[in-house]
């Protein structure tokens, strides 16, 4: 029998996803690592679906999605940010993800590069391998809030990278660009020729500062941005996102999807824009719940001495572990097996946060804290451990 697809069989699987796996058959765990909000899907998001079954929206839709849900999109693009854009820019995906991946295939041919952060989300890499392009990392600056190392891009680029993927408000780190770092992308992007694909799924979840969307600051179309409806309004399992992009080439990016999906459930669209045309105070009171959580969490692990960044949106935390002992490699995989906890290891995210962890602030709240502490007491024992001469370092 001839062999399966070699790229696609070699695709690093996300280590999200491994500690999910591992975490399943051990009980009373509490899970930190998933970036899904736990709370219910607004009643009148899912109302607003049910209604829609029952007036007959069960059919397909244009590849591009609802014409009433893109116009919708388009009212609030122009209301929350100003941004002008018309309904043939937006394509409805079966998730931001599948947008991002559609854009990327709409971009991108084999062999080419994209830029990708490093720390990032991994899906990243997993969708430029897939179609066999090279991602190309380039770092993020911690002490500066998780911004791009404008340096580093310098160095990173060739004439052979074709585009570069930034992320505000930033998965796993939290960082939000500001005008003067969307600018400085956008220019660099221009110098080499590049197209800069914007993932804001966050973008109603920002503590300091706003969200910026950089094609505002775009004037020759070289900018897509990405935005979803899981993040915002607890939709993760409705499968809705968007991409929005220059009008040469959103129809391509629709084209693409018949292929991968037809177009996006009809249902989920019709919940969709129940959520975006409507009252935003859901989006508005959840985040001001994360900001509530982010400080909780952080001031229990500023007690214990713990190093940990505190993000200006999204609902992630990274925290430093570098001062950890334990004979386990996987330092996810040791507080799992020691303390119950599960954590998005650092490495999954790239080589520059393999020392550290990445926690959830969507986590109902008592959790939430009684797994930071679970963390502090893990961290304190492996101190204690380097202080008697105990296990070697793991790195």
């Amino acid at each position: 029998m001839k062999n399966i697809s070699e790229t696609r069989s070699s695709l690093p699987r996300s280590g999200i996803r491994e500690i999910m796996d591992v975490s399943a058959n051990i009980p009373d765990v509490i899970h930190l690592e998933v970036g899904e909000p736990n709370v219910n899907t607004p009643i009148h998001i899912r109302e607003a679906a049910y209604a829609a079954m029952n007036e007959g929206f069960t059919h397909y839709t244009a590849n591009a999605g609802l014409l009433s849900l893109r116009e919708s999109i388009a009212t609030h693009l122009l209301k929350q940010y100003d941004l002008q854009v018309k309904s043939d820019q937006i394509v409805v995906a079966a998730g931001a993800v599948n947008a991002l991946a559609a854009t990327v295939l709409t971009l991108v041919e084999s062999g080419e590069e994209v830029l990708i952060p490093d720390p990032g989300w991994p899906n990243y890499e997993q969708i430029i391998l897939s179609q066999e392009a090279i991602p190309k990392r380039y770092k993020l600056n911690p002490e500066l809030g998780f911004v791009p190392d404008m340096a580093d891009l310098e160095q990173v680029v060739t004439p052979n990278t074709k585009a570069i993927i930034i992320n505000s408000p930033g998965n796993p780190t939290g960082g939000v660009l500001n005008e003067e770092n969307i600018k400085e992308i956008i220019d660099f992007a221009e110098r080499h020729d590049l197209y800069v694909i914007s993932d804001e799924v966050y973008d109603g979840i920002v503590f300091e500062g706003e969200h910026l969307c950089p094609m505002s600051y775009d004037s020759e179309g070289r900018v897509i941005s990405i935005f979803g409806f899981s993040k915002n309004y607890a939709m993760t399992g409705w499968r809705v996102g968007y991409a929005v992009a220059p009008q040469q080439i959103a129809p391509i990016i629709a084209k693409v999807l018949e292929p991968l999906i037809s177009c996006a459930s009809s249902v989920s669209q019709k919940a969709a824009e129940a959520a975006i045309s409507s009252s935003q105070d859901f989006v508005d009171e959840m985040r001001d719940i994360y900001k509530g959580r982010r400080d909780q969490a952080y001031k229990l692990l500023e007690e214990a001495g713990i190093k940990a960044y505190k993000p200006k949106g999204a609902f992630y935390m990274m925290i430093d572990l570098s001062d950890v002992r334990t004979n386990e490699e996987n330092l996810a995989l040791a507080l799992l097996k020691d303390s119950g906890v599960a954590v998005a290891p650092g490495a999954t995210f790239g080589s520059s946060t393999k020392q550290m962890i990445r926690i959830s602030l969507a986590t109902e709240d008592s959790k939430l804290l009684e797994g930071v502490k679970r963390i502090c007491n893990f961290v304190r024992t492996n101190r204690e451990k380097v202080n008697q001469g105990g296990a070697s370092r793991c790195f």
